[in-house]
């Protein structure tokens, strides 16, 4: 199956497309160069024919992200994070999103 990410605004980019096969792990990146020092980093995706939902925000380091199993890693000068899915589903095919904001 495929996770799509998608550009939120100027402030990140993300690779477009990423291809993995059921319970294969898989890391979406994301860059924000231009983060402030205020900044939360929040994950979204979107699955067919839904709306965004929500996943996990964060400042720093690294956090456990639920549903879909896996975890969110922000590095150390916060001007990318990655969010790895360790099973991923069939279900988890979507469009994964990145966003700064407060």
């Amino acid at each position: 199956f495929s996770c799509t990410a998608a550009v939120a605004n100027g402030q990140v980019q993300q690779e477009p497309f990423l291809e993995t096969t059921e319970g294969t792990g898989i890391n979406i990146t994301c860059s924000h160069p231009q983060i402030q020092t205020n900044d939360y980093i929040h994950w979204y995706r979107q699955l067919p024919g839904r709306g965004p939902e929500f996943l996990m925000s964060a400042l720093t380091a690294s956090k456990e992200v639920r549903a879909p199993e896996g975890r969110l890693w922000v590095s150390a000068d916060r001007r990318w994070s990655a969010l790895w899915l360790w099973r991923p589903r069939r279900g988890d095919a979507a469009v994964y999103y990145c966003a700064l904001g407060p």
